[in-house]
């Protein structure tokens, strides 16, 4: 494992030397490590790269961890991870992914995760992207998310990106069965000339389901956002959608909910709202010994929960 290796593991999976528990560690499009647990099994994927990760119903508050590195320049990599979650199972995933690049080549992730939940289990996936290194090459993470939650079912998905990467496109689709609960916490800053694109697509199909998206966004320098959202309600369910975006600078955003009600039982709810941050706010933080570019930085900060 290389240094720039351990610095992208620390920024994202806060890695303090060694994952406990059941891990796959891959770098520059390989598997270099992985780690089995007592209930938690890893198998490497016959066709095609990436591996399934079997979850007993024995998990409970476990941790597993599928960091993924991309250290270098003119890297292009794609990884199919499949996790399948018994009844009653409740664990925490680790992802997330960092791309570095040395030279004047680009370099790509692009990991496709299908979640697989069965009846009353319990995951929290998180998942926090970064962009570092001097070279030239534009870094760029496509993450495709799909997940099936069966009946009483939780999936919370906590997504971090804070800068330097150049292009993002974040699309996730879910099917939402009786008393499933999909909850997405999104935050993403983007500055100079880098791009972000959010895709949300839920079909609650189940009797009394609930989704709660939530997006909050920094589009600073020259950067470009675009939020859409669609919320397929089918039965008796509640759906919400919000998308608060700040600009800085000559930042963009453009943000489209939307709504599909095709039962009157259910009751959806969007909301958005895009602006910069407000004088009073700065000036406040200013008396109170702030410098104004410290007082926009702490406001950002606790708006993105960073």
């Amino acid at each position: 494992m290389d240094k720039i290796t351990e610095e992208i593991l620390r920024e994202i999976t806060d890695w303090d030397g060694v994952f406990s528990g059941a891990y796959s560690l891959r770098e520059n499009g390989e598997c270099i490590s992985f780690q089995n647990s007592d209930h938690i099994r890893i198998v490497k994927k016959e066709d095609k790269p990436g591996i399934d990760i079997y979850i007993s119903d024995k998990a409970q508050q476990e941790t597993v961890y599928i960091p993924a590195c991309v250290t270098k320049s003119d890297v292009h990599d794609l990884v199919y991870n499949d996790f399948h979650v018994q009844s009653g199972a409740d664990v925490t995933i680790v992802a997330g992914c960092g791309v570095h690049t040395d030279a004047k080549e680009g370099s790509n992730h692009n990991g496709i995760h299908r979640f697989f939940l069965e009846s009353s289990s319990h995951v929290v996936y998180k998942e926090k992207h970064i962009g570092i290194g001097e070279g030239g090459g534009r870094r760029v993470i496509d993450p495709v998310t799909y997940a099936e939650l069966e009946e009483g079912a939780v999936l919370e998905m906590e997504t971090l990106q804070l800068g330097g990467v150049d292009e993002t496109t974040r699309d996730t689709t879910a099917i939402l069965k009786k008393n499933a609960i999909l909850i997405i916490h999104e935050s993403i800053m983007t500055d100079n000339k880098e791009t972000a694109s959010t895709k949300f697509l839920v079909d609650m199909e189940g009797e009394d389901s609930n989704v709660d998206l939530i997006s909050r966004s920094v589009a600073k320098g020259d950067s470009y956002q675009e939020y859409s959202s669609v919320i397929n309600g089918k039965c008796r369910c509640k759906g919400h959608s919000e998308c608060d975006a700040i600009l800085v600078g000559n930042g963009r955003v453009n943000a489209s909910p939307a709504l599909n009600a095709s039962s009157t039982d259910a009751s959806l709810i969007h909301e958005a709202a895009i602006g910069k941050i407000a004088g009073e706010q700065i000036i406040k933080l200013m008396t109170l010994g702030l410098t104004e570019e410290e007082a926009e930085e702490r406001i950002i900060a606790g708006f993105l929960g960073a």
